[in-house]
């Protein structure tokens, strides 16, 4: 009893500080798992801050150097010092096709056209649906699900527009705002395909994009395929939606991130392979539910497979996100132990264990396909 009352014996002061530290480590514990996307975009602001000092600093040495240097000759006979070469400080010029430029409807189309200037004037305003559908219904050649092809040549790429989505019907007007006039301007054959989960469980963007892919290579015979998040706009139309012969990472300048990739092995917000590479790499894994780490596996995947992520040249890659910070999604704490094992669940894990029944309705510029996600009935190993 005597150690009862002692106990119950607590002073304001200890009472007080008992509290503020358990309201500090609550808010921790909210920002890191509740609403991850807010955290992250500090955290990777202060790092940027770091590395844009770290560039200047280089850049303002470099300045230094051209200055005592300029009334010199260098060994090597240019106006660089021994052993730089040019390319690290001239930008590579593009060519784009002239105005008169004119095509074959009977030849694939250029990847280069006149109309694709580069800069987009991005606004990330809200508008209706009804807006959106209107204006793209006097447009008689886009055909239910948002499906277009261009007319005045054979398009390069048949590509299909994946896009995971949850709660987000305020971004989808604005997506296809931007996007359909892009790629209509790039001649690509295209379509849209939402995939949209639905049920308690956490979000699985992963899982999404392997439902999404299933049923849109069902619907049509696509050849390349993009991974596009609901919430990223390109900033460059000259930023092709083209695969290639290796995957590429289109949005590597993010503007939430001050346009620095955050990682080397960064590979998230926009995406693209082609139907024979995704199906080879055995897709995105399933076994992340929550935010974060499916992207850092299909990373791995795709070099374990043999292939490298290509991303545009300078500022091609830029791309401006709608802010929303994840809100209503919760972090995967599991992600690290999963990717340290990516090697082997590759193949065990991913298209050939995907278990759900999608319903798919086709609206008019988007095909949407809703499903109920579980987690897979087949085994993804012992970790």
């Amino acid at each position: 009893m005597r150690a009862l009352r002692r106990a119950l014996r607590v002073s304001p002061r200890s009472l007080l500080a008992f509290l503020f530290l358990f309201s500090l480590s609550s808010s921790g514990l909210y920002f890191v798992y509740v609403a991850p996307g807010l955290a992250n975009t500090y955290l990777f602001m202060v790092q940027a801050r770091g590395m844009m000092l770290r560039e200047n600093v280089k850049t303002i040495g470099h300045m230094i150097r051209l200055y005592t240097n300029k009334n010199t000759t260098t060994l090597n006979g240019t106006d660089y010092p021994e052993g730089s070469n040019s390319s690290d400080y001239l930008v590579q010029t593009t060519t784009y096709l002239p105005e008169n430029f004119t095509y074959s409807p009977y030849l694939p189309c250029p990847e280069k056209l006149p109309y694709m200037r580069g800069f987009l004037n991005v606004n990330v305003s809200e508008v209706s649906f009804d807006e959106i559908q209107q204006r793209f219904s006097r447009e008689s050649d886009i055909e239910p699900g948002g499906h277009w092809r261009p007319k005045d040549c054979k398009p390069r790429w048949k590509v299909a527009v994946l896009i995971p989505f949850r709660n987000r019907h305020e971004h989808l007007p604005i997506f296809f705002l931007h996007l359909i006039p892009m790629l209509q301007k790039q001649r690509l054959e295209f379509a849209f395909y939402v995939i949209e989960q639905t049920g308690s469980q956490p979000f699985n963007r992963a899982m999404l994009f392997n439902v999404g892919f299933r049923e849109a290579t069902r619907d049509r015979a696509w050849d390349c395929v993009i991974f596009h998040d609901v919430d990223h706009l390109p900033e460059n139309d000259r930023n092709y939606y083209g695969c290639g012969a290796m995957p590429r990472h289109f949005a590597a300048k993010l503007d939430k991130y001050m346009y620095i990739l955050p990682y080397k092995e960064f590979f998230g917000g926009v995406s693209g392979l082609t139907v024979a590479q995704f199906r080879n790499i055995n897709g995105f894994p399933n076994a992340f539910w929550g935010w974060g780490g499916e992207d850092d596996d299909l990373w791995n995947r795709v070099h374990f497979a043999g292939y490298n992520v290509t991303r545009p040249e300078g500022d091609l890659g830029k791309y401006k996100s709608i802010p929303h910070h994840h809100r209503g999604e919760v972090q995967f704490l599991g992600r690290y132990k999963l990717l340290r094992y990516s090697k082997e669940r590759q193949y065990i894990d991913g298209l050939n264990n995907l278990v759900c029944a999608p319903s798919v309705l086709v609206d008019r510029l988007y095909t949407n396909i809703s499903v109920n996600l579980t987690p897979a009935l087949a085994p993804i190993g012992d970790y």
